[in-house]
């Protein structure tokens, strides 16, 4: 191999971010899954700007949020980000309706972003960041992070502390306006509020783990020592049986003891020899029996 063909470290470090790119597009289901995270909550405070009917702002927001669902599941995509909207939505309906306020409509996704904070920053303190549990197994390196992989480990810790700040000042800044705002203009703040936090955090996560040392694929590690496993125990048997091909039986070479296998063979008398009275006279008729003359 030359120098031309050895991979240069810009090379490596292109590859890496260009997995690190797609596993994060798959983990947070990229343009797709913003727009199905925006668009119940933008139709809901769209209507209820409109018209302030609480009831057909609820359901419109559930009725998309379902036919998301649908052609996820038409089409056979991956249906996470879909399933969590419509739960999402329909607790916020649940709760707007029977409170008759519509910023409730946004109470279980506010509350469920400061839980989400705290996990993200409790974890990282706990050292096993939450990033990590939820892109280890999309990076194919499951848990090999926490001990073979430290550079790994520190890149999920400090991303899972980033993803914790900027959600906790989400939360500072959405939490008082829902006490003292009016539905509307909280529900536009809210709306303006979904993506951009989203993608500071992905693209933070983006830098720290482009950084770091590349994942190691358990899943590929597991394959290869099954094929090892597999290869060692067929070795044994199979030469066992060119050994067996190849042995001489103990009994090649070798004559049945008389008497032990098929008939016993009679001795072999020598021929009488040249000169003797019984070669030219005749043959012996038997044993002890008479000769006859020639």
């Amino acid at each position: 191999m030359t120098s031309l063909d050895k991979p240069t470290d810009q090379t490596s470090a292109d590859e890496a971010r260009t997995v690190t790119e797609a596993a994060l597009f798959d983990a947070f289901g990229g343009v797709r899954g913003m727009v199905e995270t925006v668009l119940p909550g933008l139709l809901f405070v769209t209507i209820f700007t409109i018209n302030n009917d609480l009831r057909l702002s609820a359901l419109a927001a559930l009725g998309v949020s379902v036919v998301l669902l649908v052609v996820r599941l038409a089409r056979k995509d991956t249906v996470k980000h879909a399933f969590s909207g419509v739960f999402g939505v329909g607790f916020g309906v649940v709760f707007a309706m029977m409170t008759d306020n519509a910023k409730n409509f946004y109470l279980p996704g506010l509350l469920y972003t400061l839980g989400l904070a705290l996990a993200y920053l409790v974890t990282a303190l706990a050292g096993v960041p939450l990033l990590g549990l939820i892109l280890g197994p999309v990076f194919k390196e499951n848990l090999s992070w926490r001990t073979r992989n430290p550079g790994r480990k520190k890149a999920y810790t400090r991303a899972s502390y980033a993803w914790g700040l900027i959600l906790l000042a989400k939360c500072a800044i959405l939490f008082p306006l829902y006490l003292w705002a009016d539905p509307t203009r909280f529900g536009w703040v809210l709306v303006a509020l979904k993506i951009p936090p989203f993608l500071l955090a992905v693209w933070l996560t983006w830098v720290f783990l482009a950084k770091a040392p590349a994942p190691i694929d358990v899943f590929a590690e597991m394959e290869a020592a099954e094929r090892a496993e597999r290869e060692r125990t067929s070795e044994p048997a199979a030469g066992g049986a060119a050994e067996h091909g190849r042995a001489e039986p103990e009994w090649a070479g070798h004559r049945p003891a008389d008497g032990l296998a098929g008939e016993a063979t009679a001795p072999v008398a020598d021929p009488a020899p040249h000169g003797s009275p019984l070669g030219d006279r005749g043959a012996a008729d038997g044993p002890g029996g008479r000769h006859r003359r020639g």
